[in-house]
Parts: C-alpha cells; sequence; structure tokens
C-alpha cells in the first residue's frame, strides 16, 4: 500500500462492501475503485488465521472521490459481489483487496451465526466506534486528521475541523485500520523518569511511520478485540460475534444469549443499541464489559444506516434535533447528559466522568497500572490467589489509555462503596480501584498532550458544580473493577480498555477473573 502522509484517501487500491454484517447464504457486494484487474483474498480472523476464499479476476476501474467522503461517502457502484459460504464461522472476516501493481488495502465484514446456530455468548464489535475514528476523506469525530498530519493545520484548528456526520460507505485510513507491524499500546509502557515527559508507544515507530493521533484508539487487527478473539478461542470459549451496527438492523439482536461481551473500547452508543442492552440485561442476560470509556457518546444512524451522526460536544449548538424537546431524545451528546436522563452508569455500572486516563503521557505517569483488591472474597476472584491488598497486571501493564470508575467511599467495614455518581447503582459491589484523572496536571511544566476536553462542563454533569473545586474534584478519579445485579440479569465491569492485553500477556489473574465471569454469565442458571 502506497499513502502519503497528510492525505488518507492516497494509494489504493479502495473498496469498502456493502454491509457491515452478514450472515451465513447473504451475498455481500463491493464497491472498488483500482486501476485494473484485482484479487481478493477473505480470512477469519481468530486463534488461527484461516483463509476462507481468494477470488481472482476481478474488474475494477478507478472512480471519482466526491467532494467530502468522510461526510457524505463515496457514492461508488457494486462493482463485484461474494457469497458468505454457509460454513464460515461466526467472526471477524478480514478482506484484502490486492491490484495487478501488488498493492493492497483492507476492509471487513463481520459474519454473524445464523439464528438456529447460536452461541450461548456474542461478543459485540465496537463497530460505532470504528466509524467515529475513520479519517478516510479527511476528518473524523475528532479533528481534520489529515490537515493535522500534513502540516496545513496545527493541533487546535484541525480540532475545530471535527465533523458530525460520518459516512460508512468509505473506505478505512489504513493506519488506523491495519497498523504497522509493531504499533505500539496506548500507554506508557515504562514509569515515567524524573523531570521528563512520559511517552506512549516508541519514538522510534513515530519516526518512521508518523501516525495521527488517532490510529490506536479504534479498529480490529491487533487490537483489543482481535487479543480477545484469540484468547478465547484458544481457552475454548464458543462465542459469536456482532457489531453495534447490528442494533440498527433489527429489534431483538441480542435473542437467544445468555451473555454480551464488549471489549477494548466500546466508546459510542446510539438509541437502539442502549435500549437493547438495558432490556437484556434487565430480562436476565448477562453484560461482561471487558472495556473502557464505555457508552460515552450517544450516537444515532440515519439514511437507513449509512450516517453516523456523533455531533459530541457540539450536539446542543449543531444536532438539529435537539432545539425541539420532542426530539431532543434522540439528539447527539454524553449519554449522561442531563437531558436524556439515561447515563451510561445504569446499564455499565461506571463510567469515564469517574474515571479517565492511567500511565498515558502525564496522566497518573507514576501509576502502578494494576488493580489493588479490596473485595477478595467477590466470585470474580474465585481460585484467583488474590487477597486483600494485593495488586495485580501491573506487568502487562493492565491499566492504561482509558479507564471508568465510579466515586468512592470507605464503609465503616473498611471496604469501598459507591459514593453516588450520575447513574450509578448504589448495589454495585466494588472489587477493585487505583486512580486515575481526566486531563493532566495543570501545573505540569509541559504541554499537554490531551488536551482537557470541556472540564466545566463534565464537572456539571458529574458533580453539579463547573466552579475550580468541580473540576478539581472531577480530575481525581479511578479506575474500578466491579459488579452487581440488574433486574434478573448481572454486569461485571472490568473497568479498563487494556483488560484483553491483560489476556494476551498470560497475566494468570487476569486470566482467571475472565474464565470466571465467562463460565458464570455462559452457564444455564
Amino acid at each position: 500500500m502506497t499513502n502519503r502522509v497528510g492525505d488518507s484517501t492516497a494509494g489504493g487500491p479502495w473498496f469498502y462492501p456493502s454491509v457491515v454484517s452478514a450472515e451465513p447464504g447473504d451475498t455481500v457486494g463491493l464497491h472498488i475503485s483500482a486501476d485494473g484487474p484485482c484479487s481478493l483474498t477473505i480470512r477469519r480472523l481468530g486463534a488461527e488465521v484461516t483463509t476462507v476464499s481468494n477470488l481472482d479476476g476481478i474488474d475494477a476501474e478507478v472512480l471519482n472521490i466526491p467532494d467530502r467522503p468522510d461526510m457524505n461517502g463515496c457514492g461508488w457502484p457494486v462493482g463485484f459481489e461474494f457469497a458468505i459460504g454457509d460454513d464460515w464461522t461466526s467472526g471477524y472476516y478480514d478482506l484484502e483487496l490486492r491490484d495487478h501493481h501488488g498493492e493492497s488495502t483492507r476492509h471487513f465484514v463481520c459474519v454473524r451465526a445464523a439464528s438456529d446456530r447460536r452461541a450461548d455468548a456474542v461478543l459485540v464489535l465496537n463497530t460505532n466506534t470504528y466509524q467515529s475514528y475513520n479519517y478516510w476523506g479527511g476528518a473524523n469525530s475528532y479533528a481534520d486528521v489529515d490537515g493535522l498530519q500534513s502540516g496545513r493545520l496545527d493541533g487546535e484548528a484541525s480540532l475545530r475541523g471535527a465533523i458530525g456526520r460520518l459516512s460508512r460507505l468509505r473506505p478505512y485510513a489504513q493506519a488506523l485500520f491495519d497498523p504497522p507491524a509493531g504499533a505500539p499500546r496506548l500507554v506508557n509502557i515504562d514509569i515515567r523518569p524524573v523531570g521528563e515527559l512520559a511517552f506512549p508507544g516508541n519514538r522510534e515507530f513515530v519516526k518512521e511511520h508518523r501516525p495521527s493521533a488517532y490510529d490506536g484508539s479504534a479498529c480490529f487487527i491487533g487490537k483489543w478485540e482481535h487479543r480477545f478473539v484469540e484468547w478465547a478461542e484458544t481457552a475454548g470459549y464458543a462465542i459469536d460475534v456482532i457489531t453495534d451496527h447490528d442494533f440498527e438492523r433489527a429489534d431483538d439482536v441480542l435473542g437467544g444469549y445468555r451473555a454480551a461481551i464488549l471489549v477494548g473500547h466500546s466508546e459510542y452508543w446510539s438509541g437502539p443499541q442502549r435500549a437493547q442492552l438495558d432490556a437484556f440485561v434487565e430480562g436476565g442476560g448477562n453484560l461482561a464489559v471487558f472495556s473502557g470509556n464505555t457508552g460515552y457518546w450517544k450516537v444515532r444512524w440515519e439514511d437507513d444506516g449509512d450516517t453516523l451522526i456523533a455531533h459530541k460536544w457540539n450536539g446542543e449548538a449543531n444536532d438539529p434535533l435537539w432545539a425541539d424537546p420532542s426530539t431532543r431524545g434522540d439528539a447527539t451528546h454524553l449519554w449522561s447528559h442531563p437531558a436524556f436522563g439515561r447515563p451510561e452508569a445504569e446499564v455499565t455500572g461506571l463510567s469515564f466522568l469517574y474515571g479517565g486516563y492511567h500511565r498515558i503521557v502525564m496522566c497518573v505517569a507514576r501509576g502502578t497500572a494494576a488493580y489493588t483488591v479490596y473485595r477478595d472474597e467477590h466470585w470474580a476472584l474465585e481460585g484467583s490467589d488474590l487477597y486483600y491488598g494485593d495488586a495485580f497486571g501491573g506487568d502487562v501493564p493492565l491499566l492504561g489509555y482509558e479507564n471508568d470508575g465510579c466515586p468512592i467511599r470507605f464503609d465503616d467495614d473498611g471496604l469501598p462503596s459507591p459514593d453516588g455518581g450520575v447513574g450509578v447503582p448504589e448495589n454495585l459491589e466494588i472489587i477493585a480501584f487505583t486512580p486515575a484523572t481526566l486531563f493532566e496536571p495543570p501545573r505540569s511544566p509541559f504541554d499537554p498532550v490531551i488536551p482537557p476536553e470541556r472540564p466545566e462542563v463534565l464537572a456539571e454533569i458529574a458533580y453539579d458544580r463547573s466552579d475550580d473545586a468541580g473540576i478539581a474534584r472531577l480530575s481525581r478519579g479511578h479506575a474500578v473493577m466491579a459488579s452487581f445485579r440488574k433486574g434478573d440479569g448481572e454486569v461485571f465491569n472490568a473497568g479498563t480498555t487494556e483488560w484483553a492485553h491483560g489476556l494476551a500477556a498470560g497475566d494468570p489473574f487476569v486470566d482467571r477473573i475472565t474464565r470466571n465471569v465467562l463460565d458464570r454469565f455462559m452457564a444455564d442458571r
């Protein structure tokens, strides 16, 4: 693949599938732009990489890239179709299109299990997050990424170029979607040296590849969901796979499953997704959250599921549904915004509002990256050989990047309990926690790498005060591992994006806890 820094549409060949997911027997169309014949390789990525099809002689021609494909899509016709095989196991299928020059790009399709072949548990791929971070065509929901990468815009100007409408009818920026070998995690691997700015990843990789600030935050290959699927299949767990986008397709995509699993960075939820997750747990389903920053942003899909609306901070000003009280409930902003009355912690137990970053740049830069155990008799720790005060995961590092939490108090028994918090359930059982923060220390001698995002808005929502004291309180969060009963179901929340990396590293405590959760949640009870 050829790709010039600052131009996400350079190189090719480019393509995108007609659907995000499909079932055995379905036909998937590919929208292709290439300067001649291509070949397609389809592989299932799991504990093993299984090639299910090699297709040659695909005719293609170079098609026009319209203005603002990031918002409007490409509008290319279907140039080729293939069928999902009846024997294709549910999972993530990598699509690699190679042109006659030997250059290639990648996309994906998720294969869902047929309704009569469902496993006991289903993993929900974070495809809303994928779309929000995709900057093919220029911008994503965070910034004008091409402008920043090319040097045409500085950091502040690029942030003003964020878009609130994102089309799924386009390729993916390949550095985000298919990162180079050796791409580092979003964590300071080492404790910050005295007097120096901590650096996530490694400088040699940055110098060679010049990644954007968004390439490590979403998508499957080499990241959280990929690592979890590898572990689960190796451990013998049969788990189906669907996507966030499937909640727009049907009203009961979780029907028949005992457990739903979220992994890594399930940051963006639509109204239908939230409603179905709520109903699933209330009705007796179990939700295992091995994710951080979960359900933070409220989004919606328009144009028959082709356009993601994610105005984020600008929801009140830019979302046309906000002005009318009768449509405001479908507008976009933080799920914890009081206008919606449905904070994410009601279903997850925790919120990024009360957590934040750990061991990334100057955010808790000398943190242990480990959880400290408090409720050592909790069912999730059974057989783990963990006891009160033990710390685990620091060698991974287990805590890094983004983490969810809740306000904490200590009761007369010396154990932590939730101390209020928007949507945080009173019956939440805090198992372990460690400090996290929503922004780098204001008195740091270094310019912030992670600019504080609207701390006054967050403090008003989280603590009902937006003054300096409220913002200071907001900065003192925690990554929390917890569980609670909800209706007839149960929720376990690991509280961090990095949990799957603990599995990949073979951490015995992370492994045991994950098995305890899955065994309990997938059992016929």
